[in-house]
């Protein structure tokens, strides 16, 4: 196969440092614009400025070996990577000269230029990039390296129907061991099952499987409840059931808008951290809930005050619904704040940390990096709980993608493992105007 050129955009660089160590034996044609782009974000305290930084250090490294000018080998088994600039003449002439990404389709059409008999491919996670150079007669495509899966029906829902006889299903009602076998299908730690007769669909039965050496785990559907709520659907009822198991450590909530993942998990939060009547230890000594801060829209600015002054727009939504689960006792959420039994914190503040004996939520966690997440799972410590809520069809960082963030990776990551569960939750219950707007707005 012969060797191709790859224009990496600077996009590329920002979500993956060592992407121009993922092409093999091809090479990769750095443009100096996409080195100053780097260089404008290697001061940024998140995820993106870590990739800055760390892509400059790794190129760095490569400098010290050669030169980037005339090239220098990435590694055994793999291409050159060589600097270069652009010649924006080269560019049609309705394109804006200044442009930044049209300088980087320069360099693409410089590189093609000087040799024909080579194909050249830009690589950026920017649709609007790929169609302009489409429109021009360049090859572009997207960066599928940090993509856990490639397409969208594949997506692991938590929730699979498997068909079996009647018999089956009344020996499963009536207490009796029902095992799925390894020739089956495959099935996932924690997955729930429903089970589905083969002469009549509408006789079911709901359940759990954990692996193919224990019999299906049956689960209520009815009088499952965490702080005074109820599920009102069955994916629900498989939430709460992650939710409330102390033996599931990391748990993932997908879902639209409405759907009562955040409530679920806050409720969950409050049962198992505070035992009103007393009488009981309860499993966890905190209840910490964290989100990421990337706004809907324009960006209002630094905000003046202290971190909780800071942080008061972002955890808006939280407060909402503890006020809801608390009936509006703002005394008593001052005092469990003030206890330190509840604690709202900014992502920021979690790194470097080890956290244990809580129940941790990571809310809008569609919007971290899958690094980002990594940083934050492995602040985990003895006896925590960490559960990850999230609309992975609503994404603000524009790094991002439904198959690229955070959440998709952890949970698509971690289904074969049984201190993991996941699932989708489908139907809106916040109200019928929201479960309208999302279906049909």
């Amino acid at each position: 196969m012969a060797k191709k050129s790859y224009v990496l955009d600077t996009n590329v660089y920002l979500t993956d440092a060592h992407c121009f160590k993922k092409f093999g034996r091809n090479d990769i044609i750095l443009p100096i614009k996409v080195l100053e782009e780097i260089d404008k974000h290697k001061h940024r305290q998140d995820g993106v400025g870590a990739n800055a930084r760390h892509a400059i250090r790794l190129l760095d490294e490569l400098r010290a070996r050669g030169n980037l000018h005339t090239g220098v080998r990435i590694g055994k088994g793999l291409g050159i990577i060589r600097a270069v600039s652009s010649d924006t003449s080269l560019l049609p002439p309705t394109m804006e000269r200044t442009d930044a990404d049209n300088i980087i389709i320069a360099a693409a059409l410089g590189e093609q230029e000087s040799d024909p008999s080579r194909k050249v491919v830009i690589v950026s996670l920017d649709i609007n990039l790929r169609v302009r150079c489409d429109a021009i007669g360049l090859d572009c495509q997207d960066y599928n390296e940090n993509q856990v899966i490639k397409e969208k029906a594949s997506f692991y829902s938590g929730f699979t129907k498997h068909l079996v006889s009647d018999e089956a299903i009344d020996q499963f009602y009536s207490g009796e061991d029902i095992f799925i076998q390894q020739d089956q299908g495959e099935f996932f730690p924690n997955q729930f099952v429903m089970l589905v007769s083969t002469s009549s669909e509408k006789k079911t039965a709901l359940s759990s499987f954990l692996n193919h050496n224990k019999p299906l785990r049956r689960i209520a559907d009815q009088h499952l409840g965490a702080w005074d709520v109820q599920p009102r659907n069955k994916e629900q009822t498989f939430a709460l059931n992650l939710l409330m198991d102390p033996k599931i450590q990391v748990v993932s909530l997908v879902g639209q808008a409405g759907c009562g993942k955040t409530l679920l998990a806050v409720a969950a939060g409050l049962n198992q951290t505070i035992d009103l009547s007393g009488k009981f230890d309860p499993r966890y000594k905190k209840l910490l809930i964290s989100r990421p801060i990337h706004p809907m829209g324009k960006d209002l600015g630094y905000l003046p005050g202290t971190m909780e002054d800071k942080m008061s727009p972002w955890i808006a939504p939280i407060k909402d619904n503890l006020q809801f689960l608390m009936n509006d006792d703002k005394e008593a959420m001052a005092l469990y704040f003030s206890k330190g039994i509840i604690d709202i914190e900014a992502i920021t503040y979690i790194r470097g940390r080890s956290i244990s004996n809580a129940f941790i939520i990571i809310d809008e966690a569609q919007n971290l990096t899958a690094h980002e997440l990594k940083t934050i799972i492995t602040r985990v410590g003895e006896n925590t709980k960490i559960v990850l809520t999230g609309d992975i069809e609503q994404i603000d960082n524009i790094y991002l993608d439904s198959r690229s963030n955070g959440l998709t990776h952890a949970f698509e990551r971690l289904k074969p493992y049984e201190l993991a569960g996941h699932i989708q939750l489908i139907k809106g219950e916040r109200s019928k105007v929201a479960t309208l707007a999302a279906k049909v707005l």
